[in-house]
């Protein structure tokens, strides 16, 4: 079998972006994001990060990589990624009694990289005999440089302005991954030596988090490629317990108010069928809402349902429930709409929006439901999860 080596570096101290490394982006952090499409490859057999940081090192432990703790001289603002690929590869020969065949690199900052990706750059080498390889992106833009000898074009001419389908077609490197030969790596301590395949990928997808506003639109396009994406919606092994917001969630976030002053909302037949589902499937379902209200403690005990409600901080009330119940954050499904829900996001392994959800919600969840809340969404995620189990 040949031996890939898929190495993930991700230092605790950047400057543009602090702590980026775990911050979420639709709904996972950026080096699980990366973890997982190495894991989902076929051809990977080896998943790693390398760090120095504890708090990335627990994110890649979750997501199911090894950990290579990097040692200060190589982890500071100029180290190189290939010197944390050295490092890996020989943490890797002295567990295995070999160098790896073939090494990765594989940027957790390229939040939107596939498994088709690091297969498609593992392929390059190991199939078609390349040397090294890179994923790069048909690129269309006019470059333009202002230097000492003023403002020119870097690949065009400024007196002439070809038409699209007249120019060369330019590539980008996208950043994202990268394949070598490990004895080449080793003998010439760069990625790029003999002969360099092009691995081409979808433009669309390319995009490399430096500075905050690239996080921003990261998060703003997740939603869109995340769901376009196979695999994109959780199943019953993704999940151990549901929590559900309920005003906006299991309502349309409408209150009416008799002359009394008693409230009523309006809640959706179609989830009490699914939530029943999920109870029947063992999964632990809570009710949690910031609002002291009968009307949800009345709708809890309709559906069997514990309720925490009444709550200032949701995050931590989640917290508190998971360790009394023994489940992961990162294994549970939180359900919310608005943006006192985003804490829990930021806490949970999969944070569902509901269609109609505030869109900064929206943009920091892993999946969207299509129905709204208060008309089917709960039942359209217990679908999600039971499938066919779904009765």
């Amino acid at each position: 079998m040949t031996r890939v080596l898929a190495v993930v570096p991700a230092r605790g101290g950047s400057k543009g972006v602090p702590g980026k490394n775990v911050l979420p982006v639709g709904g996972t952090p950026l080096v699980v994001r990366a973890v997982r499409e190495c894991l989902a490859a076929r051809r990977a057999t080896h998943v790693v990060v390398s760090t120095d940081d504890e708090a990335i090192a627990e994110a890649g432990l979750r997501a199911g990589a090894e950990v290579v703790m990097r040692p200060a001289e190589i982890a500071g603002d100029g180290a190189t990624s290939e010197s944390a690929l050295v490092h890996a590869m020989d943490v890797f020969a002295a567990d295995h009694g070999a160098d790896p065949d073939v090494v990765l690199l594989v940027q957790c900052t390229s939040p939107f990289i596939t498994a088709d990706d690091v297969d498609g750059v593992i392929a390059a080498v190991v199939d078609d005999g390349a040397d090294t390889a890179l994923t790069v992106a048909p690129f269309h833009g006019f470059i333009w440089r202002d230097g000492a000898a003023g403002v020119n074009g870097v690949n065009h001419d400024k007196a002439s302005r070809p038409r699209r389908q007249d120019r060369p077609l330019d590539l980008l490197e996208t950043g994202a991954a990268y394949a070598m030969r490990g004895d080449g790596l080793r003998e010439h301590q760069h990625r790029f030596f003999g002969r360099t395949a092009l691995v081409h990928t979808d433009p669309a997808r390319v995009l490399e988090i430096d500075e905050p506003g690239d996080l921003a639109r990261a998060r703003a396009l997740a939603p869109l490629l995340d769901a376009a994406r196979p695999g994109s919606l959780p199943a019953r092994d993704d999940i151990d317990a549901v929590v559900l917001d309920f005003d906006g969630t299991q309502t349309d976030d409408r209150v009416l108010i008799d002359s009394e002053g008693r409230e009523m909302v309006a809640v959706h037949r179609g989830d009490g069928l699914g939530i029943a589902a999920l109870r029947r499937a063992g999964l632990p379902v809570l009710i949690l809402s910031t609002e002291t209200n009968p009307v949800v403690a009345a709708r809890a005990r309709k559906l069997k349902l514990p309720v925490i409600h009444g709550v200032d901080r949701k995050d931590l009330a989640l917290k508190q429930w998971c360790g009394e119940e023994g489940v992961a954050p990162e294994r549970v499904l939180y359900v919310g709409n608005d943006v006192n829900d985003l804490p829990c996001f930021d806490l949970v392994g999969w944070p569902v929006a509901v269609a109609n959800a505030h869109d900064v919600v929206r943009a920091a969840a892993r999946s969207v439901t299509s129905a709204s809340g208060g008309n089917g969404a709960i039942r359209e995620i217990a679908a999600w999860i039971l499938g066919k189990e779904l009765s």
